[in-house]
């Protein structure tokens, strides 16, 4: 086998292993280097963070938590009677590994069908877009490519105060693995990783407690909606504090000690298990050999243009590693548009319809901008929002928290972002998707017919009431 490929991807995540493919598919003679192993040590895993302990894993215990809260909780008030429900968590846990897995095995199908030739070791970028390999035995090889993409992915924050240890004080990663519902549980960090793990155990019967630095919940997404956000968190039990700053954790007697200060002063709690989720940091240790060419900005990404190239020619580099959020669409889309820009083709990622979810329940998801970005920017804009609790399907579904909210220009009607709080969320949100890719109008979607009963007329609803039209509410009354 040669040595030389048309394209080398180190990291076969979702934005490594999507581009392999994609550039396999277009006739290009493609390798992909992945370290990640087996527990047994025996045999390369593919998928990278998202399919083994990110994406995937956690919208595994999301899933049956939510039904096992539905069944203790609401099944009684549809007419389902259920006594002595029961949470077998190691049974949850085999589901979720063995969902993982299926998938995992499925990436590695479609590399064979494509032609991709999988190399297992970790990947290091020397000068001249070569590449060398180090296995597991510690040999290393040397691959030569006319392109590299760099698709390293990106890995927990550990802070000063609270260093990890595996078993009372984890990172995501951990707290996908717990072996019990903890009775009491700290999360640090109220962004969309603590949300969604502290909802996981929540449900499941845990005291919560998520402490948040800011004083401002979700302040990437707009307040109408993380209002409303809060609001149902709140009654499903997640104890959020904002503007609290921890100082320190401690185990001591198998509970750990967290210290914080908030504006009462210096505080204390005690967890059986805490998760610290304050970020991630792209992943380039022992990476980029100095003479790669390959230049790394402030924040220590990998520096790259708005078409993902770095400064050395023919070096590519995805995902997480570079600017813009840490989002596994994000991350295939830039792998697809680099393998169609290396077959030479000009496609380009539109950085400003890309969806962001926070998989809880209620679901949050958004595109485009929020209210307050735009009234920061001085544009002239107008607002239509929907409740779900006016929706029938959401009425059937026993699902009626939030609303659907649509920001348009004044003066042309574009659509700037489509904000939702509520079911299917992450579904719905797409519809906002297609709209800013297309330049669509409030109009546009007042004027398309959505099926009824769905949760999605709820944006139909919400584009008619952009000009106070809205059918299934009272509109606000227009100025004389």
């Amino acid at each position: 086998m040669s040595d030389k490929y048309d394209v080398i991807v180190i990291g076969a995540g979702p934005g490594g292993y999507v581009a392999a493919i994609k550039a396999a598919q277009l006739g290009l003679k493609t390798a992909c280097v992945e370290s990640w192993t087996s527990e047994d040590g025996k045999k390369q895993v593919l998928g990278g963070t998202c399919l083994n302990v990110g994406c995937i894993p956690s919208k595994a215990l999301l899933e049956i938590s939510h039904k096992y809260e539905e069944a203790q909780h609401s099944y009684a008030d549809q007419g389902i009677e259920l006594s002595d429900v029961k949470i077998n968590v190691g049974k949850m846990m085999e589901r979720k590994a063995g969902i993982v897995g299926q998938l995992t095995m499925g990436i590695a199908g479609l590399f064979k069908s494509n032609g991709v030739t999988s190399i297992h070791g970790h990947g290091k970028l020397l000068a001249n877009k070569q590449v060398e390999v180090t296995d597991k035995d510690g040999k290393t090889r040397v691959y030569e490519a006319d392109n590299v993409i760099i698709a390293s992915g990106s890995k927990p924050i550990e802070i000063p105060p609270a260093p990890f240890d595996g078993e009372y004080i984890v990172d995501s990663e951990g707290a996908l693995e717990f072996d019990e519902v903890p009775k009491r549980l700290g999360v640090i960090g109220a962004g969309v990783i603590g949300l969604e793990l502290g909802s996981v155990w929540a449900r499941l019967g845990s005291e919560v407690t998520v402490l948040e630095a800011l004083d401002t919940f979700l302040p990437a997404v707009d307040q109408q909606v993380a209002k409303e956000a809060l609001k149902q968190f709140t009654k499903q039990g997640l104890d959020v504090k904002l503007g609290t700053r921890m100082t320190n954790a401690e185990v001591k007697r198998k509970l750990v000690y967290v210290d914080y200060e908030d504006s009462k002063g210096k505080e204390q709690l005690k967890f059986d298990k805490l998760i610290v989720a304050v970020g991630r940091r792209p992943n380039t240790e022992n990476l980029l050999a100095a003479d790669s060419g390959v230049n790394l900005d402030e924040r220590g990404f990998i520096f790259v243009d708005d078409q993902c190239k770095t400064d050395a020619p023919g070096v590519w580099a995805i995902g997480d590693v570079v600017r813009g959020p840490m989002l596994a669409h994000k991350a295939s889309e830039e792998g697809v548009m680099v393998a169609e820009r290396i077959a030479g083709n000009k496609p380009q990622v539109n950085y400003d319809a890309i969806p962001s979810v926070i998989y809880t329940a209620p679901e949050v998801a958004w595109v485009g901008k929020t209210e307050e970005q735009v009234k920061a920017e001085g544009e002239a804009y107008k607002v239509g929002t929907f409740p779900f609790a006016a929706n029938g399907r959401a009425m059937a579904a026993n699902a009626t928290a939030g609303l659907v909210k649509i920001i348009a220009c004044e003066k042309t009607d574009r659509v700037l972002g489509l904000h939702i709080v509520g079911p299917q969320a992450s579904e719905i949100v797409a519809q906002g998707v297609i709209a800013l890719e297309f330049g669509s109008s409030a109009e546009d979607l007042a004027l398309t017919c959505f099926a009824h009963p769905t949760l999605s007329e709820a944006v139909h609803e919400a584009a008619l009431a952009v000009d106070g039209g809205a059918i299934h509410i009272a509109n606000r009354r227009k100025k004389k």
